[in-house]
């Protein structure tokens, strides 16, 4: 299973999902610290989910890292994230 199925499976374990989007963005960092040949370091993820109605812009981070888990997340450069409710 590649990064991105890894991700979205953990995601939508997690939270019951009004929208998930994960985009892989590596191949724009190519030359940049932390990029792989092949890809699947850098994303860019963008959830909507009711869970996230009452947690700040913080918690809703903090929630989704728990998610995702830190084995995952540490083969991860850079993960950007656009969190709504």
């Amino acid at each position: 299973m590649n990064v991105t199925d890894e991700i979205k499976t953990k995601l939508t374990a997690a939270f019951d999902i009004k929208q998930l989007e994960i985009r892989d963005d590596s191949e724009q960092h190519r030359g940049h610290a932390g990029y792989q040949e092949g890809g699947e370091s850098h994303f860019t993820v963008r959830i909507q989910s009711p869970a996230f109605t009452t947690m700040s812009r913080i918690e809703r981070h903090r929630a989704v890292h728990a998610a995702i888990g830190p084995d995952l997340i540490s083969r991860i450069h850079a993960l950007a994230l656009n969190i709504s409710d």
